[in-house]
């Protein structure tokens, strides 16, 4: 039997179980007072409690069927009870409330207007035929009272699922833009700065292929190693991006070979190489480090990377001059990240003006960390970032 057989099974026998209880409550004791066999009739409404997370509406007819007979089925109170037989019974239908509520909470708008009326029906019904005298009004105002006590519990409830899920929903989108706007700084960075210096040693190899071949065939090299470079960033970058295969381990590679997907991402001991990249495309770099150097979280490290990659490219693009400065300083609290150049600063909006500023202000305030960028005074352009660095790396830097 399937465990959805199971199921309704046993709700159809707890549904059959209270039935039976209250037949046996109302009959094996005839002149108990209604206190009783209301409170007996709650007790037994504690076999629904299965059935109304399932089945509501088949808990909530239950629930009106067993109040609605303790308060029908002929009985003779006490005269101890007879007071108290004029508003006691009714609280059999407490249970019943309980089980609208739950359906007001958890099914449709619609499904629950369903629900209310006949709920509001018997019970009107039911209180209005048996109460008397001066319990009538106390008895419809109080059980009218208490059904809408349960409605308005129940549409709380409905808030706070939606409320729960529109979060959940908004979490997962941002999640979600977030991961697109990380890739598309990764490629960004990435291809804008081997693509201008591919481009620029194009351009040099094309010029001087007939009178100086051994400067074209040290362009070409230089586009070969420069694009074998990005081809890998790029894998790496695909890679990570279908990481969610346990099997995808390593890459094809240019004939056959095989290369590790786990590749460690550029970090700031990579400046040398970027650096001579950079060269090659026309730009020699001097690269200063102060401060106490020490290993970085992969995060930070590879933004710091990037940052000063880009910068670098928009100086290839866009500076106009053979000549810039990479200052980086490992402080205590926090690392800086400076690039200056002697060019002719920026020239306004355009094509080379356009996602890399933003990726680097991006990347900066994912790490809570501030970059200002723009021209100099005395001319030229200078990026500045500073990257917080995390408590467990500067308490080491003070131990140090």
């Amino acid at each position: 039997m399937s465990v959805t057989r199971r199921t309704a099974v046993a709700d159809w026998a707890c549904g059959v179980l209270y039935l039976f209880l209250v037949l046996v409550l109302l009959t094996a004791a005839p002149r108990a007072s209604g206190v009783l066999n209301a409170v007996g009739c709650l007790l037994a409404a504690s076999l629904l409690a299965g059935v109304v997370r399932r089945r509501p509406a088949a808990a909530l007819a239950l629930t009106l069927v067993g109040a609605t007979a303790v308060v029908v089925l002929p009985h003779r109170p006490t005269a101890i009870a007879l007071t108290l037989q004029g508003q006691a019974p009714f609280v059999s239908f407490v249970a019943a409330d309980l089980a609208l509520g739950c359906i007001v909470a958890t099914r449709t708008r619609r499904a629950a207007l369903a629900a209310v009326v006949p709920a509001f029906t018997v019970q009107l019904l039911v209180i209005s035929v048996f109460s008397h005298g001066d319990f009538l009004v106390l008895n419809g105002v109080i059980g009218l009272l208490a059904l809408i006590a349960s409605c308005v519990v129940g549409l709380l409830f409905r808030e706070r699922r939606e409320h729960a899920v529109a979060l959940r929903a908004q979490e997962v989108a941002e999640a979600v833009t977030a991961e697109r706007l990380r890739i598309a700084r990764e490629l960004h960075d990435m291809v804008a700065h081997s693509i201008g210096i591919v481009t620029i040693q194009a351009g040099v190899a094309g010029r001087v292929i007939d009178t100086q071949p051994g400067a074209a065939r040290e362009a070409l090299r230089a586009i070969e190693d420069t694009s074998r470079q990005t081809l890998s960033g790029l894998r790496r970058t695909l890679v990570a991006l279908r990481r969610a295969d346990p099997d995808t381990t390593a890459v094809e590679g240019p004939a056959g070979t095989r290369e590790d997907s786990l590749a460690p991402a550029p970090g700031l001991a990579d400046l040398a190489r970027l650096a001579a990249a950079t060269a090659d495309a026309g730009v020699r770099v001097e690269v200063h480090v102060g401060g106490k150097q020490r290993p970085l979280p992969a995060e930070l490290d590879l933004a710091a990377y990037r940052i000063v990659q880009e910068a670098l490219t928009n100086v290839v693009r866009h500076a106009g001059t053979g000549d810039c400065r990479v200052a980086v300083d490992y402080g205590d609290e926090e690392l800086t990240v400076e690039v200056v150049d002697d060019g002719r600063g920026a020239t306004g909006p355009g094509p080379g003006h356009g996602f890399g500023i933003i990726g680097m202000r991006e990347r900066a305030g994912l790490l809570h960390g501030r970059l200002s960028a723009g021209p100099r005074p005395e001319g030229g352009f200078r990026v500045v970032a500073l990257l917080p660095l995390p408590e467990s790396v500067a308490a080491g830097a003070e131990t140090r």
